[in-house]
């Protein structure tokens, strides 16, 4: 495995383009809306910042952003099989959020793993 990004809470996406494009030197690689959320992934060499947005009060990122507030929301690693990522994440007791790969943003695979079981952190693996 290896770190793909990070993903960022926020209710202004376009604020944080602009600060982290100069801030970071890091422009944007990639946009979509997606599960009712506008997603930004910009580019960092080394993985990518994962910017999302709400576009609505009912989603899960809104209701965090209600509960905690904008930041970092959760860490992605990349593998080349979230499946079997899962089963060795099973194996070891973690508890998961996806029982299964799920489609996520940028037509990719992913899964959750519960930040219960892994000392805090939301952990996503996603397969490109």
């Amino acid at each position: 495995m290896r770190f793909d990004h990070v993903g960022v809470a926020t209710r202004d996406a376009d604020t944080l383009v602009d600060l982290f494009g100069t801030l970071l030197s890091a422009p944007v690689a990639h946009r979509e809306t997606f599960d009712g959320l506008d997603v930004t992934f910009l580019d960092l060499g080394n993985g990518y910042l994962e910017l999302l947005e709400p576009l609505d009060d009912d989603g899960a990122i809104s209701r965090y952003l209600d509960r905690e507030g904008p930041g970092i929301h959760h860490v992605a690693l990349e593998t080349p099989d979230v499946a079997a990522a899962l089963d060795v994440a099973r194996e070891y007791g973690v508890d998961l959020v996806d029982e299964s790969p799920q489609p996520g943003a940028w037509g990719h695979d992913v899964a959750f793993l519960h930040p219960g079981s892994t000392g805090g952190v939301l952990v996503e693996f996603v397969e490109h």
